[in-house]
């Protein structure tokens, strides 16, 4: 078997590579044992006796399984776990991101009037106190207090219209109360006449 050393460093010098990626044809060896300048090697490649291997791409195809499977929650048992809970995700990041969404929600409402400064301030400090476990809570609440603060205003315009109809029929029966007191003393006065 002849030493090609030689022609594997000159073809990889011509063909631009390493010498791993070059391949040299084992059933010319000897042809390819003659070329001993970069001129030869050439005309080596231009009959591809001498070719450049391609390029191994490492697959990702693995990679995007496992990635599937733990987007799907997989994968994510006591046995893959390294860092502790808070490491893996902060309950400091996780709090920041629901306050963000509750305070955003409750700034939206007020700027739309849906609810007044009173409620707001009510319900900040509630989500502040961590009352709300999500957005969907917070409404819940927002909606249950405009249907009861809707009602108390009904009973407060109900009674405030009972209010007036007693004021009306007490001055009312004072009225008749002077009628039948005027009409008392006239017959008093009709008696005494006679």
């Amino acid at each position: 078997m002849v030493s090609l050393k030689m022609q594997k460093r000159l073809a990889a010098n011509v063909l631009n590579c390493g010498k791993r990626k070059v391949w040299l044809d084992p059933y010319e060896a000897f042809q390819i044992s003659m070329a001993n300048s970069r001129m030869d090697i050439r005309k080596l490649v231009k009959d591809s006796l001498i070719i450049k291997k391609t390029d191994v791409t490492h697959s990702r195809w693995r990679w995007r399984q496992f990635y599937d499977a733990r987007r799907k929650g997989r994968q994510c048992g006591y046995g893959k776990r390294k860092g502790t809970r808070e490491a893996r995700q902060p309950s400091k990041l996780l709090w920041m991101r629901k306050t963000r969404v509750l305070r955003r929600l409750l700034r939206k409402y007020r700027e739309t009037s849906k609810i007044d400064k009173h409620m707001y301030h009510d319900m900040y400090m509630k989500a502040k106190g961590s009352v709300f476990k999500n957005k969907r809570a917070l409404l819940e609440s927002i909606h249950k207090a405009n249907r009861d603060q809707k009602a108390t205003d009904q009973n407060a315009l109900f009674d405030q219209v009972i209010a007036i109809k007693a004021i009306g029929k007490a001055s009312k029966e004072r009225v008749t109360w002077k009628k039948q007191g005027l009409s008392q003393q006239m017959e008093m006065t009709d008696v005494l006449n006679i």
